[in-house]
């Protein structure tokens, strides 16, 4: 996540904050590019606990693994693939409804708040992932590089990253729920699922905008952030 310019011409650290989807069953040749090359110390799983049961991560000597189960009590959860394929009706408006969750429901309040606060404990290197790394994980990205002053235009392409980072792992996911039998209107709409929108996020901060009246009111109300804390942050994370 590194490289971006804030409002006050600083730069968002290299090698320290790294987003991803899953790290389940990797290579050996994977995870030594985690351990070795990237320095990867710690690991945040923002998954529920059925999917973090279903396809565990893998870990390597020397890491340190934390669960921030985000979405832990929303009432929907549409971002997980078991939500996905089961899941009915619009996608667009299930996920808008996901975004509102993210914004709102306690456990992601409290999830992103602990994040932040192991974040501002010891800045290493960090890889924290959901399930794909564009809802859960998207918001998590976001909230930081928001945290530290880059502009929305630019949190808004590194979240629309996702769309051609996952676009060979998407196609992998439907052809094998193609094989498994699934309708064709139903892998259309898990397609869509799969894909992050720019509605999502725009609506993600328009909920916290209604309901804190600014993100600054946010940090300190729901991510409960102190002004020395975000200070700390900026000094851990910016040059």
């Amino acid at each position: 996540m590194g490289g971006y310019q804030n409002d006050q011409g600083q730069t968002v650290k290299a090698g320290l904050l790294y987003r991803s989807g899953q790290l389940f069953e990797l290579t050996a040749k994977q995870q030594q590019y985690l351990a070795n090359d990237l320095g990867i110390k710690r690991i945040v799983d923002m998954r529920s606990a059925d999917e973090r049961a279903d396809y565990s991560d893998t870990l390597w000597p020397g890491v340190t693994y934390v669960v921030q189960d985000i979405l832990k009590d929303a009432t929907t959860n549409n971002a997980s693939l078991g939500q996905m394929i089961t899941e009915k009706g619009n996608v667009h408006e299930n996920m808008l409804a996901t975004y509102t969750q993210l914004a709102l429901s306690d456990s992601a309040q409290k999830g992103y708040h602990q994040f932040l606060q192991d974040l501002l404990q010891v800045a290493e290197p960090t890889i924290f992932h959901c399930f794909a790394g564009k809802d859960r994980t998207g918001v998590a990205a976001a909230l930081i590089l928001k945290l530290l002053g880059v502009s929305d235009q630019d949190i808004l392409a590194d979240y629309l990253q996702t769309n051609a980072a996952r676009k060979t792992a998407n196609a992998q996911i439907l052809a094998d729920l193609k094989q498994q039998g699934f309708a064709d209107q139903q892998l259309k709409a898990i397609g869509t699922a799969l894909m992050v929108d720019g509605d999502y996020l725009t609506h993600y901060f328009q909920v916290i905008n209604t309901k804190f009246g600014s993100f600054a009111n946010y940090v300190q109300q729901g991510l409960k952030l102190s002004e020395a804390e975000v200070a700390r942050f900026r000094q851990l994370y910016l040059d």
